[in-house]
């Protein structure tokens, strides 16, 4: 029997560079963002001992090797081997959109895959257990480079607010109306930047910066961002909201793009313009920056207009996931 994990990409709203360990190990972190209705999905089959391989891997490759340490896929192959999964396999990987865009699909693919292993052994485990299980094969098994937001939007699912500080998560879910709820996910776009990148690749200054307390006055301000925003989808006037909101998000991007000169782009900053241009009262770029998909804020009333400005551009409406990790069954 197939056992297949679909798990949530995510957009982070603010508060992104404080959920390092290297950062709220000295100070408070926290973000806000969302889990969206976009997916990884991870299928296993268990396979007999008669073929001539052991494990079948189709992600953007195809692997078919015998013995654990000959699989190339860092996470398939250290989460076997880390939780003890002993039988053959076949896995395949699958997305609704491009990896490397800035949606946290790494860290989606580990929860999912993580929940998928404990599924295999009849292990239990919370959307928590997921999250810090996640974050322990990518940053203490894999030496990633990566802060533990994105584990804890895709284990959880929702509009979600998580703070950190030292070995604590804190999760606090937006106390949202649906009205309000309604208009937020109603206005939101992905606009395709049309680069692809490796987060890690993009983060080397940014880190250093946030090692160094360079950063220490940006990421001040962007967590002040998650108590201001946290407040104001609180509120029970939609169009305020959208108008509060937009700006909070331009106000969190222009901050952003001071963490690193890798962030953004010339072509990125022309795009980001075009669509404020075109009726998006703000956005950001998603991920770590420097290419995938920005984030644009358009109120119902000006997106007849936002998309036929936009048409050259791939765009795609952003709704909510509730469910998080889930394994999948039917």
């Amino acid at each position: 029997m197939m056992t297949v994990s679909r798990t949530p990409l995510r957009v982070s709203f603010f508060g992104g560079g404080t959920d390092y360990p290297e950062y709220f190990a000295r100070a408070r972190g926290a973000v806000l963002g969302m889990a969206i209705d976009q997916y990884v999905y991870v299928a296993a089959l268990r396979l007999t001992n008669i073929l001539d391989y052991r494990y079948r891997i189709s992600y953007s490759k195809m692997e078919q090797v015998r013995e654990l340490d000959a699989i190339e896929h860092p996470v398939v192959r250290e989460a076997i081997r880390h939780y003890g999964y002993g039988s053959p396999l076949d896995i395949s990987i699958m997305a609704d959109l491009p990896a490397r865009s800035g949606l946290g699909s790494s860290s989606s693919f580990t929860v999912g895959f993580v929940n998928l292993l404990f599924e295999l052994l009849g292990r239990g485990a919370t959307k928590m257990d997921l999250a810090r299980e996640a974050v322990h094969v990518e940053r203490g098994l894999l030496g990633e480079n990566c802060g533990v937001q994105d584990q804890h939007h895709a284990a959880f699912g929702g509009l979600n607010r998580f703070d950190f500080e030292g070995n604590r998560t804190r999760i606090s879910p937006i106390q949202m109306t649906a009205e309000c709820q309604a208009a937020l996910t109603s206005s939101l776009f992905l606009v395709y930047t049309g680069m692809t990148r490796f987060a890690s690749a993009t983060l080397d200054e940014q880190m250093a910066k946030t090692k160094s307390g360079a950063s220490d006055k940006d990421l001040t301000h962007l967590l002040a961002l998650v108590d201001q925003a946290q407040t104001v989808l609180e509120g029970t006037e939609p169009g305020a909201l959208l108008r509060e909101f937009g700006a909070m998000l331009h106000e969190g991007w222009e901050t952003k793009k001071r963490l690193s000169s890798k962030v953004s782009s010339p072509q990125i900053d022309a795009l980001y313009d075009k669509a404020r241009a075109a009726g998006a009262l703000g956005g950001k770029l998603c991920g770590a920056g420097a290419g995938g998909f920005l984030l644009m804020l358009v109120p119902p009333d000006l997106q007849a207009g936002f998309r036929l400005r936009m048409a050259e551009h791939s765009l795609i409406p952003v709704g909510l996931d509730t469910l998080g990790a889930t394994i999948l069954r039917g």
